[in-house]
């Protein structure tokens, strides 16, 4: 199902309204409804308002309790599907104040336990140096100060044992000189150093090996819960769990293509070494 990001702001209140008049026509109450469910009045109360957005298993428990026949029923659950997607334009996050953005992901870090990161370009926040996070918003118009500061207190929850992260980089992620060579011999310390905690996985994709697929974009998968997908202009947000899951065995495809430990620490060590030789 094509999704369309202008669709997304009025998907939630239609998903509300179909629900809703669904249950009213099939004759039943809120409260019958929610124990053919095994749901509380208030959630039910909740999601017919749109103050609640339905996963995709409530959409289909209410829709099973309903009896809607099938292509009524597919009709919703593709709806639901939309409502569970969100679209955060990144000229509209600039405009709010990048600080803001770094205060949600924040929150997901805090809340999730098993984080995973495919980086196809780049480096991340809780990998990069002061010099990296920087360069990487220098071609942000206005100040940054605050972004720069959120992003630097953002890195302390790597060291949170209670959590596991796990780092997928390609060789272009690592190599892509961001910032002086000099630097970027720097950088590349800061990721040999990371890899050795032991709450961290941190792998790498060498370029030149056989993979039969090719990512497309930077990706993040928080748990079973959330996915984030990061385009040229904005960030998708996805919580459907179909969804999820795709990225959750494209990420573990990736993951059986990457050097982890001494490997690894060997082979960015060796991209350091190019850098040093271009001093």
């Amino acid at each position: 199902m094509a999704i369309d990001p202008e669709e997304l702001g009025h998907s939630k209140s239609d998903l509300a309204q179909a629900l809703r008049e669904i249950r009213v026509q099939a004759g039943l109450a809120g409260d019958r409804l929610a124990r053919r469910c095994g749901m509380t009045q208030s959630k039910i109360s909740k999601i017919e308002t749109g103050r609640t957005i339905p996963s995709l298993v409530d959409v289909e428990l209410i829709l099973r309790a309903l009896e809607v026949p099938a292509e009524l029923a597919q009709r919703i659950l593709d709806l639901a599907r939309v409502a569970n997607t969100e679209w955060q334009d990144v000229r509209a996050l600039r405009r709010k104040g990048l600080e803001k953005k770094q205060a949600e992901l924040a929150a997901l870090d805090q809340s999730s336990t098993e984080i995973r990161y495919f980086l196809l370009s780049m480096l991340n926040t809780l990998l990069a140096t002061p010099e990296y996070i920087r360069a990487s918003l220098a071609h942000v118009p206005g100040d940054t100060s605050k972004a720069i500061a959120k992003k630097l207190e953002r890195q302390t929850v790597i060291y949170d044992d209670s959590k596991t992260f796990t780092f997928l980089l390609t060789e272009q992620a690592v190599r892509w000189a961001m910032i002086p060579h000099r630097a970027m011999v720097m950088q590349i310390d800061r990721l040999i150093s990371v890899s050795r905690l032991p709450n961290v996985h941190l792998g790498v994709i060498p370029l030149g090996k056989y993979i039969p697929e090719s990512p497309l974009n930077t990706f993040t998968v928080y748990d079973n819960s959330l996915a984030t997908v990061e385009t040229e202009t904005g960030i998708v947000i996805l919580r459907d769990r179909r969804d999820i899951q795709v990225y959750r065995d494209a990420f573990a495809m990736y993951e059986g293509h990457a050097l982890f430990g001494e490997q690894a620490c060997e082979r960015m060590a060796d991209w350091s070494s190019l850098f040093l030789g271009g001093l």
